[in-house]
């Protein structure tokens, strides 16, 4: 059936927004991972032919990457000549959401079709790319939850000699807690060997490998093992959903008590799901939602949160409220 919009030219100039901007979040990915958000954050313009030759891209795609962020306003552009705006910086700060989105969530998104069939959803019926997701996830860390948990760590009133951080993803997490406890050992754990690989990788370039252990482990079956025996500080980040639902989470928790049998403190750090109207969402939530509901995860509430920990072993010493985009939060437990 063919839909005639010739009266509706609102409506077509809408329709056209909405398909480049699914072209520019592309682009932006792109552009991050190739560097130059980075070069024209940092010098407000440059030739895009230049930069495709100095790099070695092609010039006429890397062009078009840039003429797909000007087609949504992020830049300016005169030809080659691309020049950075206020909506440019505002995207920049937010560039990992798009990274794991449509790099990291790329394969999840694109199956949707498939996902979405009752027959299709059980064992591994769904893809994304790990390396990618623990690329983008640093720096929301970095965006949302950083500010908050160095606080949370300043309020650690015991001498911290081991550290592990579950789902340390790309090492980020725990390069930071060894560089902020000079004399403490660290340990990863992260049920993806690609991570791994990055991580201990990211370690090595910073010097840190002689104080750190990376383990690939499920953390919701994890087993103890003597490394594990002198933790006194554990932290989580961007996969507490993954203990749920309710009895797996009280089940994971109590694991955890066990597993790390030393543990004066841990802190949890997640999104939690929002209930904001659906012409109000900001950015991520959205991606960050469907995407975990075409996975089959659980998102749960701060309230959800605080009504498992003392049935998982823990007492909440304190809840941290971020929400910035999904609901962040940091739990503290003793």
């Amino acid at each position: 059936m063919t839909v005639d919009l010739s009266h509706a030219p609102t409506a077509t100039t809408h329709v056209a927004s909405i398909y480049n901007s699914a072209v520019a979040a592309w682009a932006v990915s792109a552009a991050w991972e190739l560097g130059a958000l980075d070069a024209l954050y940092e010098a407000r313009t440059l030739d895009a032919e230049e930069f495709a030759v100095t790099h070695g891209l092609d010039p006429a795609g890397t062009t078009g990457m840039f003429r797909a962020l000007s087609a949504v306003g992020l830049v300016e552009r005169i030809g080659a000549r691309v020049t950075a705006n206020d909506a440019f910086d505002a995207v920049y700060h937010n560039k990992s959401f798009f990274h794991w989105l449509s790099i990291g969530s790329a394969e999840l998104f694109r199956e949707m079709p498939s996902v979405l069939r009752n027959e299709n959803r059980k064992g591994d019926y769904y893809r994304r790319d790990a390396a990618a997701i623990a690329y983008a996830c640093r720096e929301i860390d970095h965006v949302t939850y950083a500010p908050t948990f160095w606080s949370a760590l300043d309020r650690v009133d015991f001498d911290v000699t081991h550290v592990a951080d579950l789902g340390c993803g790309s090492g980020g997490r725990l390069m930071d807690l060894m560089r902020h406890f000079p004399g403490a050992r660290g340990i990863g754990v992260d049920i993806a060997p690609p991570s791994i690989e990055v991580a201990k990788q990211e370690v090595a370039a910073n010097g840190l490998a002689p104080r750190t252990e990376f383990f690939v482990g499920d953390v919701l079956r994890l087993e103890r093992r003597p490394e594990f025996d002198e933790v006194e500080l554990l932290t989580c980040f961007m996969m507490g959903h993954d203990f749920w639902p309710r009895e797996n989470c009280i089940a994971t928790l109590r694991r955890l008590r066990e597993v790390f049998p030393k543990a004066k403190r841990f802190l949890i750090g997640d999104a939690t799901r929002t209930a904001l109207p659906d012409t109000q969402l900001p950015v991520f939530t959205l991606g960050f939602e469907l995407g975990h509901d075409l996975m089959g995860t659980f998102i749960p509430t701060i309230e959800n949160w605080e009504s498992v920990f003392a049935a998982g072993g823990w007492d909440l010493v304190r809840t941290n409220r971020i929400e910035m985009t999904v609901g962040e939060v940091i739990f503290e437990l003793a």
